[in-house]
């Protein structure tokens, strides 16, 4: 533990932990911000809360799939540090087009900016995994890996908070809401964001410099198929390509669940969100700890089949909670002063604390078992899948929606998934752990 947050007073880490912190406190912030403003104050009937979820998902998920391979060839090719500078000069750009959207309650902008800013995170995602083994010693990429989850997730719950909060705190006695607040937040984070990304020491490509291909669908096949030759690297990536489809339809199901399941206002989604993040932060930090900086794959099907059964549990409880009637809502106080609510959001840490432990070794899996000049194309081959899968998992939870099944029943489609998982987990673990001098002859080949 303390190898790792000694990371944290080292140039040649802090600055980039910082700029993808405020990176994902802002895409929270504007995310969190605009959906408590449109399910609470624009919309009022379920199944529009429900599929207005599912849309912005899907929609900030969309670059990934669509742009990753080629952001992998720009921060294999250049300069990452260049790289990641001159994507914080685009936030604020994208950040004042966010916040109009936001003061003017234009759905349509709102989501125009959304799409933006998963547009210029897509070109930022290969970068904060590939620099790592660039900048850390062998030892220190997992931790350091460790540290950027936890940070992103410790993000994702600021920006969950302070967005709800800006929002829900704004309204009036007619009970409309302002968000011009939140919009300023936007823009000042994403200033923060601009200065910390000129802080990060040089990172030149490892390579010698190819031509881009700029063809979306060619290379991202490309990226793809090249990416499966290596088979253990590949069902790495399909396996936290799981998890994060696992995610996706978490995401989406908890506004909607909150306000029409639990029957509570928007400060209860924040804190349910924010207990979210904060799991999967501890569980990225404590499995650092388990493994003792080793990277390995060893307790990632147990730590999925724990994910799927939390589920359960968390349905069960869910069913079982007595709402208010004629759209009443309980307020935090009221919502924490039952004591099945505590069961609720311990199951729910649970889900994200055994979450965050079967991602993050499979991410400093695949930035350690690949030649460092490849970091950044790998990363970006598990973007385009994992962003894939995620796209399926919103269109999948909206379908579901349009054929009349609860939302609370999304909780049993995240069971099955985390099924799959683990079984995934497991032949990864098989792959690397139990036969090590098989899967190193693999690597050098």
């Amino acid at each position: 533990m303390s190898s790792a947050i000694s990371l944290l007073n080292k140039r040649r880490f802090l600055p980039l932990f910082i700029t993808q912190l405020l990176g994902a406190f802002n895409d929270n912030l504007f995310k969190f911000s605009m959906v408590i403003l449109v399910i609470y104050g624009i919309y009022d009937d379920p199944a529009k809360e429900g599929m207005f979820s599912a849309v912005s998902s899907g929609l900030f998920i969309l670059p990934f799939f669509l742009f990753s391979a080629l952001a992998g060839q720009l921060a294999d090719n250049y300069d990452k540090a260049l790289i990641s500078r001159t994507v914080k000069n685009i936030e604020v750009l994208l950040a004042v087009i966010g916040g109009i959207g936001l003061v003017i309650g234009s759905i349509p902008l709102m989501l125009t900016a959304l799409f933006l800013l998963g547009l210029q995170s897509t070109f930022f995602g290969p970068i904060k995994y590939a620099i790592l083994p660039q900048h850390l010693q062998k030892d220190e990429v997992l931790a350091g890996t460790g540290l950027v989850e936890a940070g992103t997730y410790i993000a994702i719950l600021g920006g969950t908070i302070v967005g709800g909060f800006l929002v829900y705190a704004s309204q009036n006695a007619a009970g409309e809401y302002d968000p011009k607040y939140a919009a300023i937040g936007v823009l000042i984070v994403a200033v923060l964001g601009w200065f910390s990304a000129r802080q990060i020491p040089p990172a030149p490509s490892q390579k010698t410099r190819e031509k881009i291909d700029f063809n979306i669908i060619r290379s991202s096949y490309n990226l793809i198929t090249a990416t499966m030759k290596n088979k253990t690297v590949f069902m790495a990536i399909v396996a936290i390509s799981f998890f994060w489809t696992i995610g996706a339809v978490l995401i989406i199901l908890f506004p909607p669940l909150v306000k029409n399941v639990l029957t509570a206002d928007p400060s209860v989604a924040t804190w349910i969100l924010g207990i979210f993040s904060i799991g999967i932060a501890v569980g990225s930090v404590l499995i650092n700890m388990i493994l003792k900086s080793k990277v390995s794959a060893k307790f990632a099907p147990i730590s999925v089949i724990a994910m799927g059964a939390l589920s359960l549990l968390l349905y069960f409880f869910c069913l079982g909670w007595e709402g208010l009637p004629d759209g009443q809502l309980y307020d935090s106080a009221t919502f924490i002063s039952f004591k099945g609510s505590w069961f609720i959001m311990a199951t729910l840490a649970g889900i994200a604390i055994t979450g965050g432990m079967f991602v993050v070794p499979l991410y400093a899996f695949l930035t350690t078992t690949v030649d460092i000049s490849e970091t950044g194309r790998t990363i970006a081959a598990n973007n385009v899948v994992n962003s894939g899968c995620m796209v399926l998992g919103s269109l999948a939870a909206m379908a579901l929606g349009l054929v009349g099944v609860p939302i609370l029943g999304l909780l049993l489609l995240v069971a099955a998934m985390c099924i799959v998982a683990a079984y995934l987990g497991w032949l990864l673990h098989k792959a690397c752990d139990d036969e090590p001098a098989m899967f190193l002859e693999k690597i050098d080949h």
